[in-house]
């Protein structure tokens, strides 16, 4: 059963080790529980988790929710930062560690737990910084690899002939290119490149993925969605094996059962709060 808390919810800046600033999005309550680290999936702002993690705080105990924005998109952009040179990489390597020290910062004695949406379930693996999560609930978690999605030449041919380009002239690829909110060029390449591949990331040697991914431990539940076109069965095995190391536990979204379409996208939409939402919170508090 949920109960009601009062929160407090605060827009702030975060500084990577690198010195870019970060925006998030911090809310806290009275709550004794965990407090959760919200990872957005690639191309999705913020705000969209809004209802999502204050859920986690007012009606299920929760301590306090991060939400971030990645380098170079959204809240987060800094014209001393050429678009070009941030890498996808940086996004893991640099900005989940920086907002999981905000955090931390903030409930020092809390158990923390991580929230990963697409890339965000990417970004585990990548950071190094597993050992903080208790555990770690990944949505839509997948392996980019074209030729694995429901959609493979509409997701070759759109990345390869409309964003590219636009990111190789430009240094960014807009949100009328179809792909979400406005992205860094470096980004885009990179995303591009890793799609190309079909082992995705874990052939880039800049990232040593295969080890990273293999010293992690946190349990994981991962969580597909049968109509979304780029999660398919054979994208999320195409990264969940490779967190080879970890207690994984995988479930299946119907949207059927969940009263609409989802896609790979929709999890987090309110609208799903009394359907989709409840399994995986029961299983993030433990």
């Amino acid at each position: 059963m949920s109960m009601s808390y009062q929160i407090h919810r605060t827009d702030i800046r975060i500084d990577a080790e690198d010195g870019f600033p970060l925006a998030g999005t911090l809310t806290t309550g009275p709550g004794d529980g965990p407090a959760a680290l919200i990872s957005s999936a690639t191309a999705v702002p913020r705000g969209f988790y809004r209802s999502f993690a204050e859920t986690l705080v007012t009606e299920h105990g929760f301590s306090a929710t991060l939400t971030y924005d990645y380098r170079g998109t959204g809240g987060s952009r800094d014209a001393r930062f050429d678009g070009r040179r941030i890498s996808m990489r940086d996004w893991a390597h640099k900005d989940l560690p920086a907002a999981l020290d905000a955090l931390k910062a903030v409930v020092p004695s809390k158990a923390i737990v991580g929230v990963g949406q697409s890339y965000g379930g990417q970004a585990l693996g990548l950071s190094g910084r597993h050992a903080a999560f208790q555990r770690y609930l990944m949505i839509v978690p997948m392996s980019g690899y074209w030729r694995g999605t429901a959609e493979p030449w509409k997701v070759l041919t759109s990345m390869n002939l409309i964003g590219v380009p636009l990111a190789v002239l430009t240094g960014r690829v807009p949100q009328w290119a179809g792909i979400g909110i406005e992205l860094p060029g470096g980004v885009f390449r990179d995303w591009a490149r890793w799609c190309r591949d079909k082992d995705y990331f874990f052939n880039d040697p800049v990232l040593k993925a295969r080890e990273a991914y293999a010293a992690v431990t946190t349990p994981i539940l991962a969580i597909g969605v049968k109509d979304d076109p780029w999660g398919t069965p054979t994208a999320m095995d195409g990264l969940i094996k490779y967190y080879s190391n970890a207690p994984v536990e995988r479930r299946w979204a119907d949207p059927i059962e969940a009263g609409g379409a989802i896609g790979h996208i929709g999890f987090f939409k309110s609208r799903f709060k009394e359907t989709l939402w409840p399994q995986a919170i029961d299983w993030l508090k433990g």
